[in-house]
C-alpha cells in the first residue's frame, strides 16, 4: 500500500522516462566541452576545480580561468534555477520547469553556432544550463538523484545495494537499479556526445537541443 501510495505521488518531471532523457542530455553535454571546447567539463565541476587549482600553483593564471570560470557559471544557473522555481511557482498558464526547458533549448542551440573562438563564453553557457537542469530536476521516481553527475547517483545505488543484500527488500533493490539505469544512461550519453562532437564538430550540442525538446514535449503532454 505504501508503495502504491509513493507511485501516485509521483510527478510527471520525476519519471524514470524523463529522467532518462535529462541523464542523456547531461553526459553529451560534459562530453561536448570537452572534446570542442578545449578540455573544460560542463557538468563535472570537480575536475574543473582540480584543473584549476592545479594550473594556479602551476603559475598557469590564464589557464586556470578556463576553468574558474565555468564553475562560476553553474554557480550562477543553480540561482537562476532557483529564482525562477520561486518567482513562477505558483503560474497557472505554464510550468516553472518547463519555462527552464525552454531557457535550456534556447542556450543549446546558441552555443551550437558559436565558433571556437568563443569557446570559454561557449562552456560557461552549457554549464549554466547544466546547473538550471541539476537545480530543476532532483528526483527520478521520488528518488533524490543527479542528472548530471554520477557520484551521488553511485553511492545511493550502491548504498541501496548494500541493504538489499542484507534486508533481501525489493524496494531496496528496486531503488539501487534505478540509480544504476541513470548512470548507464549518463554514460550512453557521454559516449554518443564523445563520438558526435568529434564527427560535427561545434554543431554536435543541437542534437542535444532537439533531446531537450523531446523531453519538453514529453512533459507538456503528461504533467
Amino acid at each position: 500500500m505504501e508503495t502504491l501510495s509513493r507511485h501516485a505521488k509521483i510527478q510527471t518531471s520525476e519519471t524514470f522516462l524523463l529522467s532518462a532523457i535529462l541523464a542523456l542530455s547531461g553526459g553529451f553535454q560534459d562530453a561536448y566541452t570537452y572534446n570542442v571546447r578545449n578540455g573544460v567539463f560542463s557538468n563535472a565541476q570537480t575536475g574543473n576545480v582540480v584543473l584549476m587549482s592545479q594550473h594556479l600553483m602551476e603559475g598557469n593564471w590564464m589557464r586556470a580561468l578556463h576553468y574558474l570560470f565555468p564553475v562560476l557559471a553553474f554557480a550562477f544557473g543553480v540561482l537562476v534555477a532557483e529564482r525562477i522555481g520561486h518567482t513562477y511557482k505558483n503560474a497557472r498558464k505554464i510550468h516553472w520547469r518547463q519555462i527552464v526547458v525552454l531557457i535550456e533549448i534556447l542556450i543549446l542551440l546558441a552555443v551550437g553556432f558559436m565558433p571556437q573562438k568563443f569557446n570559454m563564453a561557449a562552456t560557461m553557457l552549457v554549464s549554466f544550463a547544466c546547473a538550471m537542469q541539476v537545480q530543476t530536476f532532483r528526483k527520478v521516481n521520488g528518488y533524490g538523484y543527479a542528472s548530471t553527475m554520477c557520484i551521488g547517483n553511485l553511492r545511493s545505488g550502491t548504498e541501496s545495494l548494500s541493504v538489499y543484500i542484507r534486508e533481501h527488500q525489493k524496494g531496496a533493490l528496486r531503488k539501487a537499479l534505478h540509480y544504476y539505469g541513470i548512470i548507464l544512461i549518463f554514460a550512453v550519453g557521454a559516449g554518443a556526445g564523445g563520438i558526435c562532437s568529434m564527427q560535427i564538430g561545434v554543431h554536435a550540442i543541437c542534437l542535444n537541443s532537439h533531446a531537450m525538446r523531446i523531453r519538453g514535449i514529453l512533459y507538456c503532454t503528461f504533467d
